[in-house]
Protein backbone atom coordinates (compact mmCIF):
# COMPACT_ATOMS: atom_id res chain seq x y z
CA UNK A 1 0.00 0.00 0.00
CA UNK A 2 1.25 3.45 -0.58
CA UNK A 3 2.45 5.10 2.42
CA UNK A 4 3.41 8.34 0.93
CA UNK A 5 1.97 11.81 2.23
CA UNK A 6 -0.84 13.49 0.39
CA UNK A 7 0.44 15.84 -2.78
CA UNK A 8 -0.88 19.47 -2.66
CA UNK A 9 -3.07 18.67 -5.79
CA UNK A 10 -3.92 15.67 -4.08
CA UNK A 11 -4.96 17.80 -0.89
CA UNK A 12 -6.62 19.82 -2.80
CA UNK A 13 -8.88 17.81 -5.22
CA UNK A 14 -10.07 15.69 -1.83
CA UNK A 15 -11.22 19.05 -0.71
CA UNK A 16 -12.92 19.85 -3.75
CA UNK A 17 -14.90 16.42 -3.69
CA UNK A 18 -17.31 18.17 -1.01
CA UNK A 19 -18.54 20.25 -2.91
CA UNK A 20 -20.56 19.32 -6.16
CA UNK A 21 -20.89 22.34 -7.95
CA UNK A 22 -17.04 22.84 -8.37
CA UNK A 23 -15.48 23.52 -11.61
CA UNK A 24 -11.57 22.22 -10.84
CA UNK A 25 -10.58 26.31 -11.90
CA UNK A 26 -9.67 26.58 -7.99
CA UNK A 27 -7.43 23.16 -8.61
CA UNK A 28 -5.59 24.81 -11.33
CA UNK A 29 -4.91 27.73 -9.65
CA UNK A 30 -3.41 26.71 -7.04
CA UNK A 31 -1.64 23.92 -9.21
CA UNK A 32 -0.12 27.14 -10.88
CA UNK A 33 0.53 29.17 -7.16
CA UNK A 34 2.28 25.81 -6.06
CA UNK A 35 4.36 25.62 -9.24
CA UNK A 36 5.69 29.06 -9.12
CA UNK A 37 6.48 28.67 -5.68
CA UNK A 38 8.61 25.54 -6.09
CA UNK A 39 10.23 27.35 -9.67
CA UNK A 40 11.21 30.32 -6.75
CA UNK A 41 12.45 27.89 -4.62
CA UNK A 42 14.93 26.53 -6.69
CA UNK A 43 16.45 29.94 -7.73
CA UNK A 44 16.83 30.77 -4.31
CA UNK A 45 18.45 28.04 -2.97
CA UNK A 46 20.93 28.76 -6.04
CA UNK A 47 20.78 32.22 -5.88
CA UNK A 48 24.68 32.39 -5.32
CA UNK A 49 25.33 30.07 -8.62
CA UNK A 50 22.82 31.40 -10.55
CA UNK A 51 24.23 35.21 -10.28
CA UNK A 52 21.10 36.22 -8.63
CA UNK A 53 21.81 37.63 -5.82
CA UNK A 54 22.06 41.93 -5.24
CA UNK A 55 20.59 44.59 -6.01
CA UNK A 56 18.66 45.01 -9.80
CA UNK A 57 19.25 48.75 -9.64
CA UNK A 58 15.46 50.00 -9.75
CA UNK A 59 13.15 51.06 -7.20
CA UNK A 60 9.63 49.62 -6.66
CA UNK A 61 5.86 51.13 -6.54
CA UNK A 62 7.30 51.45 -2.32
CA UNK A 63 10.22 53.45 -3.02
CA UNK A 64 12.44 50.16 -1.98
CA UNK A 65 15.48 48.71 -3.57
CA UNK A 66 14.40 45.92 -5.83
CA UNK A 67 16.28 42.61 -5.62
CA UNK A 68 17.39 40.48 -8.48
CA UNK A 69 15.53 37.99 -6.99
CA UNK A 70 12.03 39.73 -6.36
CA UNK A 71 11.98 40.59 -9.80
CA UNK A 72 12.53 36.90 -10.84
CA UNK A 73 10.01 35.86 -8.25
CA UNK A 74 7.19 38.45 -9.55
CA UNK A 75 7.87 37.58 -13.62
CA UNK A 76 7.45 33.70 -12.30
CA UNK A 77 4.01 34.54 -10.18
CA UNK A 78 2.29 36.93 -13.10
CA UNK A 79 3.66 34.31 -15.99
CA UNK A 80 2.66 31.28 -14.52
CA UNK A 81 -0.70 32.94 -13.19
CA UNK A 82 -1.17 34.09 -16.25
CA UNK A 83 -0.88 30.94 -18.14
CA UNK A 84 -3.24 29.12 -15.92
CA UNK A 85 -6.38 30.94 -17.44
CA UNK A 86 -7.72 31.32 -13.27
CA UNK A 87 -7.24 34.41 -12.81
CA UNK A 88 -8.70 37.95 -14.07
CA UNK A 89 -6.65 40.33 -12.20
CA UNK A 90 -3.51 40.01 -10.39
CA UNK A 91 -1.97 42.60 -7.63
CA UNK A 92 1.71 42.38 -6.58
CA UNK A 93 3.58 44.54 -4.13
CA UNK A 94 6.07 45.12 -6.94
CA UNK A 95 3.86 46.78 -9.65
CA UNK A 96 2.39 50.34 -9.31
CA UNK A 97 -0.42 48.84 -11.84
CA UNK A 98 -2.67 45.90 -11.56
CA UNK A 99 -2.73 43.45 -14.38
CA UNK A 100 -5.93 42.83 -15.98
CA UNK A 101 -6.77 40.14 -18.21
CA UNK A 102 -8.74 39.46 -21.00
CA UNK A 103 -11.82 37.27 -20.74
CA UNK A 104 -12.05 33.43 -21.99
CA UNK A 105 -14.48 31.17 -21.98
CA UNK A 106 -15.50 29.44 -18.41
CA UNK A 107 -12.22 30.92 -16.77
CA UNK A 108 -10.44 33.97 -14.92
CA UNK A 109 -12.43 33.07 -11.38
CA UNK A 110 -9.99 34.45 -9.38
CA UNK A 111 -8.20 37.92 -8.51
CA UNK A 112 -4.43 37.29 -6.47
CA UNK A 113 -2.29 39.15 -5.11
CA UNK A 114 0.78 38.74 -3.90
CA UNK A 115 3.93 39.58 -2.32
CA UNK A 116 6.39 37.57 -4.54
CA UNK A 117 9.36 37.44 -2.12
CA UNK A 118 8.69 38.47 1.07
CA UNK A 119 12.46 39.57 3.29
CA UNK A 120 14.17 39.53 -0.12
CA UNK A 121 16.72 42.53 2.00
CA UNK A 122 18.18 38.80 3.66
CA UNK A 123 18.67 37.21 0.42
CA UNK A 124 21.86 37.76 0.36
CA UNK A 125 23.01 36.64 3.99
CA UNK A 126 20.90 33.30 3.13
CA UNK A 127 18.12 34.21 5.93
CA UNK A 128 14.71 32.37 5.25
CA UNK A 129 12.52 34.08 3.05
CA UNK A 130 9.04 33.61 1.58
CA UNK A 131 6.06 34.36 -0.92
CA UNK A 132 2.63 35.18 0.84
CA UNK A 133 -0.52 35.20 -1.28
CA UNK A 134 -4.51 35.62 -1.03
CA UNK A 135 -7.42 34.42 -3.51
CA UNK A 136 -10.32 36.58 -4.22
CA UNK A 137 -13.62 35.55 -6.04
CA UNK A 138 -13.97 37.67 -9.24
CA UNK A 139 -16.48 40.10 -8.64
CA UNK A 140 -16.33 42.44 -12.26
CA UNK A 141 -18.60 41.36 -15.00
CA UNK A 142 -17.44 38.10 -17.29
CA UNK A 143 -17.79 39.49 -20.35
CA UNK A 144 -14.77 42.19 -19.47
CA UNK A 145 -11.01 42.65 -18.00
CA UNK A 146 -10.61 42.13 -14.64
CA UNK A 147 -10.91 45.50 -12.69
CA UNK A 148 -9.53 46.76 -9.69
CA UNK A 149 -12.79 46.03 -7.75
CA UNK A 150 -11.57 42.81 -7.88
CA UNK A 151 -8.33 43.13 -6.20
CA UNK A 152 -9.71 45.99 -3.27
CA UNK A 153 -11.97 43.11 -0.93
CA UNK A 154 -11.33 43.04 2.92
CA UNK A 155 -9.90 39.88 4.11
CA UNK A 156 -13.42 38.82 5.14
CA UNK A 157 -13.57 37.79 0.96
CA UNK A 158 -10.88 35.80 0.42
CA UNK A 159 -11.23 32.69 -1.06
CA UNK A 160 -7.96 31.24 0.09
CA UNK A 161 -4.75 32.33 0.82
CA UNK A 162 -1.17 30.95 1.85
CA UNK A 163 2.36 31.65 2.13
CA UNK A 164 5.37 29.73 0.91
CA UNK A 165 8.63 29.76 3.19
CA UNK A 166 12.09 29.15 1.72
CA UNK A 167 14.42 28.11 4.44
CA UNK A 168 16.04 24.85 5.55
CA UNK A 169 13.22 23.18 3.98
CA UNK A 170 10.32 24.80 1.39
CA UNK A 171 7.20 24.52 3.78
CA UNK A 172 3.83 25.65 1.47
CA UNK A 173 0.56 26.66 3.84
CA UNK A 174 -2.58 27.28 2.67
CA UNK A 175 -6.43 27.48 3.67
CA UNK A 176 -9.51 27.17 1.46
CA UNK A 177 -11.54 27.89 4.40
CA UNK A 178 -11.12 24.23 5.18
CA UNK A 179 -8.30 24.42 7.98
CA UNK A 180 -4.79 25.02 7.59
CA UNK A 181 -2.57 23.20 6.07
CA UNK A 182 1.64 22.59 5.54
CA UNK A 183 3.32 20.88 2.98
CA UNK A 184 7.13 20.39 2.79
CA UNK A 185 8.66 20.13 -0.75
CA UNK A 186 10.45 17.07 -1.38
CA UNK A 187 13.64 17.59 -3.69
CA UNK A 188 13.63 14.05 -5.13
CA UNK A 189 9.96 14.13 -6.27
CA UNK A 190 9.81 17.55 -7.07
CA UNK A 191 6.61 17.67 -5.32
CA UNK A 192 4.56 19.40 -2.21
CA UNK A 193 3.65 16.82 0.16
CA UNK A 194 1.84 17.39 3.21
CA UNK A 195 3.58 17.37 6.55
CA UNK A 196 1.35 19.76 8.75
CA UNK A 197 -2.43 18.76 8.67
CA UNK A 198 -4.61 20.73 10.20
CA UNK A 199 -2.56 22.85 11.57
CA UNK A 200 -3.51 25.12 15.35
CA UNK A 201 -2.09 27.97 16.05
CA UNK A 202 -1.64 27.57 20.16
CA UNK A 203 -3.91 29.77 22.34
CA UNK A 204 -0.78 30.99 24.07
CA UNK A 205 2.94 31.37 23.50
CA UNK A 206 6.26 31.78 24.70
CA UNK A 207 7.54 34.00 21.95
CA UNK A 208 7.10 37.45 21.04
CA UNK A 209 8.59 39.22 18.07
CA UNK A 210 9.37 42.32 16.84
CA UNK A 211 11.97 44.74 15.46
CA UNK A 212 12.63 46.23 18.98
CA UNK A 213 15.35 48.53 17.35
CA UNK A 214 12.62 50.66 16.47
CA UNK A 215 11.15 51.15 19.83
CA UNK A 216 11.71 55.06 20.23
CA UNK A 217 9.29 55.63 17.87
CA UNK A 218 6.25 54.16 18.23
CA UNK A 219 3.41 55.11 20.30
CA UNK A 220 3.76 55.72 23.94
CA UNK A 221 1.24 52.77 24.32
CA UNK A 222 3.10 50.09 21.97
CA UNK A 223 5.84 50.35 24.37
CA UNK A 224 4.42 49.91 27.46
CA UNK A 225 2.66 47.22 26.22
CA UNK A 226 5.38 45.07 25.01
CA UNK A 227 7.16 46.04 27.99
CA UNK A 228 4.45 43.90 29.58
CA UNK A 229 6.01 40.98 27.66
CA UNK A 230 9.44 41.44 28.70
CA UNK A 231 8.73 40.38 31.88
CA UNK A 232 10.53 37.28 31.76
CA UNK A 233 8.01 35.04 30.71
CA UNK A 234 8.49 35.22 26.95
CA UNK A 235 11.64 35.13 24.83
CA UNK A 236 12.45 37.67 21.72
CA UNK A 237 12.66 35.69 18.63
CA UNK A 238 13.05 38.09 15.49
CA UNK A 239 14.01 36.85 12.14
CA UNK A 240 13.51 40.14 9.77
CA UNK A 241 11.43 38.04 7.38
CA UNK A 242 7.49 38.75 7.89
CA UNK A 243 6.73 35.44 6.41
CA UNK A 244 9.30 33.62 8.63
CA UNK A 245 7.93 35.35 11.85
CA UNK A 246 4.54 34.35 10.99
CA UNK A 247 5.18 31.03 10.77
CA UNK A 248 7.19 30.25 13.40
CA UNK A 249 4.19 31.98 15.58
CA UNK A 250 1.73 30.18 13.64
CA UNK A 251 3.26 26.52 14.94
CA UNK A 252 4.95 27.96 18.51
CA UNK A 253 1.86 30.59 19.50
CA UNK A 254 2.73 34.09 20.83
CA UNK A 255 2.86 37.18 19.31
CA UNK A 256 4.22 39.00 16.16
CA UNK A 257 3.88 42.80 15.95
CA UNK A 258 4.87 45.70 13.54
CA UNK A 259 3.13 49.27 15.00
CA UNK A 260 2.81 52.26 13.08
CA UNK A 261 5.77 54.45 14.23
CA UNK A 262 6.85 57.70 14.07
CA UNK A 263 8.21 57.55 10.32
CA UNK A 264 5.11 55.38 9.43
CA UNK A 265 1.96 56.44 10.80
CA UNK A 266 -0.09 54.29 8.61
CA UNK A 267 1.98 51.25 9.45
CA UNK A 268 4.66 49.68 7.06
CA UNK A 269 3.33 45.99 5.88
CA UNK A 270 1.12 46.15 2.98
CA UNK A 271 -2.40 45.38 3.64
CA UNK A 272 -3.56 43.26 0.42
CA UNK A 273 0.07 41.92 -0.34
CA UNK A 274 0.96 40.82 3.51
CA UNK A 275 -1.65 41.43 6.26
CA UNK A 276 -4.34 40.19 5.01
CA UNK A 277 -4.12 36.92 3.93
CA UNK A 278 -2.08 36.28 6.93
CA UNK A 279 -4.57 37.34 8.85
CA UNK A 280 -6.96 35.40 7.18
CA UNK A 281 -4.31 31.86 7.80
CA UNK A 282 -3.93 32.92 11.39
CA UNK A 283 -7.81 33.50 12.00
CA UNK A 284 -8.71 29.97 10.13
CA UNK A 285 -6.23 28.14 12.51
CA UNK A 286 -7.87 29.54 15.61
CA UNK A 287 -5.59 32.59 16.31
CA UNK A 288 -6.23 35.89 15.81
CA UNK A 289 -4.82 39.71 14.00
CA UNK A 290 -5.85 43.04 14.03
CA UNK A 291 -4.48 46.27 14.11
CA UNK A 292 -4.52 47.08 17.74
CA UNK A 293 -8.14 48.53 17.24
CA UNK A 294 -10.01 45.99 14.61
CA UNK A 295 -9.58 43.03 12.88
CA UNK A 296 -7.27 43.27 9.94
CA UNK A 297 -9.52 41.20 7.74
CA UNK A 298 -12.19 44.05 8.11
CA UNK A 299 -10.37 46.64 6.87
CA UNK A 300 -11.06 47.88 3.78
CA UNK A 301 -8.44 48.58 1.12
CA UNK A 302 -9.04 51.79 -0.73
CA UNK A 303 -5.94 51.96 -2.71
CA UNK A 304 -3.53 48.63 -3.87
CA UNK A 305 -0.75 49.62 -1.95
CA UNK A 306 -2.43 50.44 1.39
CA UNK A 307 -0.27 49.87 4.75
CA UNK A 308 -1.59 49.32 8.18
CA UNK A 309 -0.16 48.18 11.97
CA UNK A 310 -0.08 44.38 12.02
CA UNK A 311 -0.92 42.45 15.79
CA UNK A 312 -0.54 38.32 15.04
CA UNK A 313 -0.73 35.30 16.59
CA UNK A 314 -2.05 32.90 19.71
CA UNK A 315 -5.70 34.23 20.25
CA UNK A 316 -4.95 35.26 24.17
CA UNK A 317 -1.87 36.62 23.82
CA UNK A 318 -2.89 39.01 20.55
CA UNK A 319 -6.08 39.63 23.42
CA UNK A 320 -4.01 40.46 26.12
CA UNK A 321 -1.78 42.49 24.19
CA UNK A 322 -5.10 44.60 22.73
CA UNK A 323 -6.30 45.15 26.25
CA UNK A 324 -2.51 46.58 27.30
CA UNK A 325 -2.93 48.94 23.96
CA UNK A 326 -6.32 49.84 25.57
CA UNK A 327 -5.24 50.25 28.93
CA UNK A 328 -2.61 53.00 28.37
CA UNK A 329 -3.83 56.07 27.70
CA UNK A 330 -0.82 57.77 25.83
CA UNK A 331 -1.45 58.56 22.41
CA UNK A 332 0.83 58.34 19.29
CA UNK A 333 2.90 60.86 20.00
CA UNK A 334 5.21 60.49 17.16
CA UNK A 335 3.25 62.15 14.85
Amino acid sequence: MDQRPMTLIEHIEASERRFPEATGAFTVLMQAIGLACKIISREVNQAGLGKLLGLAGRRNVQGEQVARLDEFANDTLVRTLTRSGSVCALGSEELAVPIRLPPTPDTGHYAVVFDPLDGSSNIDVAVSVGTIFGVFRRRSPRNGLGGVEDLLQPGSSLCAAGYAVYGSSTVFVYSAGLGVHGFTLDPSLGELLLSHPDIRVPPSGSYYSCNSGNRKAWPDNVRRAVARFEDGSRSLRYVGSLVADAHRTMLCGGVFLYPADRGKPEGKLRLLYEAAPLAYLFEQAGGRASDGTMRIVDKVPRQLHDRTPLFLGSADDIAEFERLLGDEEARDDAS
